[in-house]
This record gives structure tokens, sequence and C-alpha cells, in this order.
């Protein structure tokens, strides 16, 4: 099995400022060509996916600053995510960035299944936060219910472009 190491950007580092800068705009491009489609944000879940790489690969530090960013930016540029959905967007970027800059560290290499387990970990734990905010387990499971291609692409490119980083 291939080691492909992951790394933990200091906030002292030009480059988690660079890296987390490529991401952010990786989150504003993808988000935007899927929003060509009906519900392609909804479907595809784009605006997680380079949040996922830059915490993975980069550590903490680097993805907090794209899960935080990316939405934000997104929103001022182009009024998407909207205003009522900003909130919850941000929620689980950060939970995101959190669970797989975590995974990441202890296992210390790039895997699938724990890929697979950071997108798990930062859906279901955006569900315990999306649930009271909406009042409905309904919309909270919209992720789950119509977004699972997202998912699967977050799984299985995400690993293919975390395995190409080496």
């Amino acid at each position: 099995m291939l080691n492909t190491a992951v790394y933990q950007l200091r906030i002292t580092e030009a480059k988690t400022y660079l890296m987390a800068a490529l991401f952010v705009v990786g989150n504003i491009v993808v988000p935007q060509l899927c929003h060509l489609m009906p519900k392609g944000g909804l479907i595809f879940l784009p605006i997680y996916f380079f949040t996922l790489i830059a915490a993975y690969k980069y550590g903490m530090i680097a993805g907090l600053m794209t899960a935080i960013c990316s939405p934000l930016v997104n929103h001022i540029l182009f009024a998407m995510p909207p205003t009522h959905a900003l909130p919850i967007l941000l929620i689980k970027s950060t939970l995101l960035a959190i669970i797989a800059a975590t995974i990441a560290r202890r296992v210390g290499r790039v895997a699938l299944w724990a890929v697979a387990l950071s997108v798990v970990g930062y859906q279901l734990a955006g569900l315990f936060f999306e649930w009271p905010m909406t009042g409905s387990l309904y919309a909270a499971l919209q992720d789950i219910r119509i977004g699972y291609p997202g998912m699967l692409i977050q799984i299985f490119f995400g690993y293919a472009l975390l395995r190409y980083l080496k």
C-alpha cells in the first residue's frame, strides 16, 4: 500500500495561506459549474470538496481557512449559498475541516476508508446541528437524501486527488 503523507501546515507558514487560497478558488469555481445544472449544488455538494482536500492533506488550519472563507466568498460574490443556508453551510464546512484533519493526522496517510469516514462523519455531525436549526429532520437529511452523489464524489474523487497530491 502506498504511504501518502499528510501534512500539518502551521498558521505562520506562507504555504498555509497559499494552499487555502487555491482551495477557496476551487470551492468557488466548481460550485458555479455545478449550479449550471438544476439543483446541481444540492446534488453534488461542491462547496465541501476542496475543504475536504485542504483539511485532509494540509491540516486543520488550511482546512478551517478553506471551510470558512469558501461559503463567505461565494455568498458575497454570487449570493450562494443563500443567507438562510449560510450558517448551516459554515457549520458543516467547519465540521468537515475538523473531522478530516483529525482523522488524517491519526491515520497518517491517505486511505479510502479514512476519507469515507471524514465525509460520513461531517454529514452525521452536521445533521445534529441542522435539525434544531431548521426544525425539520427531513430538511436536515437533505444532504444525504439528495446529495449522496456529491458525498460519493467527495469520497472517491477526493481519495484519488489526495493520492495524486502526494
